[in-house]
């Protein structure tokens, strides 16, 4: 099995490689986002908290995250191996998801994190929201603090992983194609 978080700022193209790499290595994509998405457009009561948070640019609570990421592994239990889209974002997140990669006999692999600067992944948002409709995407200053959130507070569950020589950078700038052949050079060093 392998097991892979995709980790980077807001806007550094973790849902585009991500589809490519779930095509390449066969793997099933988990997305934090979409899963929050998911909810909110359906107004779950899970969307509805997510909706308040996510609007203010800021991170829904752990616990909700770990419980409602943990259905969803759990659904496939035949996947070859996982692509962590936006989870975790935290190192106590990143401790629970060790928990339940051991549960269930197996480990996350590497972690994989897609970097630009700031005023890239601004102009890269922006142009999402006009074609998305997303709101988080579609006004700056909500974009700025989420970037700025990420700095605070996500950033720091690289640690988590470089401790255990499980982190590898990679530039998040050039061509889509540039950027995945850069991720496969890793990975295929771990499959």
């Amino acid at each position: 099995m392998l097991n892979i978080v995709l980790f980077g700022p807001p806007g550094a193209g973790k849902g585009t490689q991500s589809s490519k790499l779930v095509d390449k290595y066969n793997l099933i994509h988990l997305s934090t986002g979409d899963i929050f998405r998911y909810n909110i457009k359906n107004e779950t009561d899970l969307g509805v908290l997510a909706r308040f948070y996510i609007d203010k640019g800021n991170l829904v609570p752990d616990k909700v995250t770990i419980d409602m990421l943990q259905a969803e592994v759990k659904k496939n239990p035949n996947a070859k191996g996982f692509i962590f889209d936006g989870f975790p974002r935290t190192i106590p997140q990143a401790e629970a998801l060790d928990v339940l990669m051991t549960e269930l006999g197996t480990k996350v692999d590497l972690m994989l994190s897609l970097d630009a600067p700031e005023d890239e992944l601004v102009e890269r948002l922006l142009l999402r929201g006009k074609d998305s409709g997303r709101a988080d995407d579609s006004n700056e200053e909500v974009i700025r603090n989420r970037i700025g959130v990420y700095n605070d507070q996500t950033a720091v569950a690289a640690s988590y992983y470089d401790n255990q020589n499980k982190y590898f950078p990679i530039n998040g700038v050039g061509s889509i194609d540039d950027i995945f052949e850069q991720l496969c050079s890793v990975i295929d060093k771990f499959n």
